[in-house]
């Protein structure tokens, strides 16, 4: 690809919440001021608008789509490669987000503004997957996050899942932590946002959000993806594993 840079797509899952939406253009705003003279487009697969697959015929020139997706699953492996190759087959797709030291890093400023103490248990609470692989992104994050505290942290899911967030709970409200903590393994408020607020914890940070960490990894998905020119293919991890 040559001339003016590739326009960056932003490509996310799609809520009712007007939070979550109002939450994931101000991330699409960050990213905007993180490299001034990128053209940026915030697109949905799902529910909300404008969906990616009315805006990927709109954008002139070269694309590279960044899924704004924490792990792999349904989503990343069929809904986006169906759009693309339907809609605009010569983009470049990167891999999705996580498991990333970026958002790790994010997630312990996120539990450290909430509050987080030592002597608390903590849960990276995350929506959940019926893809084996998805959910081994997200145990792979919790790893990351356990390391970066120096505790134990559990992967717990409020869909499909195991555990479920409420066995998470349960398990660990029998043990001598004095609270548990969750770590908001989301990008922006909405359905799943709310059922971890529900669980019963002691203290829910705040999803991720327009975090300058979360921007810059977004980035540095956009530069992988160029560097590579790999088109992304349904079930194709490797895309995703080369830049942890």
């Amino acid at each position: 690809m040559t001339g003016r840079p590739a326009t960056l797509v932003l490509a996310a899952h799609g809520t009712r919440s007007a939070a979550g939406v109002s939450t994931l253009s101000a991330l699409a705003e960050t990213v905007r001021r993180a490299r001034p003279g990128h053209r940026v487009e915030l697109s949905y697969l799902e529910i909300s608008s404008p969906l990616l697959s009315d805006v990927l015929p709109a954008v002139r020139g070269p694309v590279v789509v960044v899924p704004l997706l924490l792990a792999g699953g349904y989503h990343a492996h069929i809904d986006l490669p169906e759009v693309i190759a339907s809609r605009r087959p010569d983009a470049v797709v990167a891999g999705w987000l996580g498991p990333h030291r970026l958002l790790t890093s994010a997630l312990v400023r996120k539990l450290a503004r909430a509050g987080l103490r030592a002597t608390d248990a903590v849960l990276l609470g995350a929506a959940g997957s019926s893809d084996p692989s998805a959910l081994a992104d997200v145990r792979a994050a919790a790893h990351r996050l356990a390391v970066r505290l120096a505790r134990p942290v559990t992967a717990a899911f409020a869909s499909a899942g195991s555990p479920s967030l409420e066995e998470a709970m349960e398990r660990l409200g029998s043990t001598p932590a004095a609270r548990v903590a969750i770590a908001s393994y989301v990008l922006a408020p909405g359905h799943f946002h709310d059922r971890l607020a529900s669980a019963g914890a002691g203290l829910v940070s705040d999803p991720l959000g327009p975090d300058p960490d979360v921007a810059a990894l977004i980035w540095h998905r956009y530069d992988t993806a160029l560097a590579g020119r790999h088109p992304l293919a349904p079930r194709s991890p490797g895309l995703h594993q080369a830049s942890l």
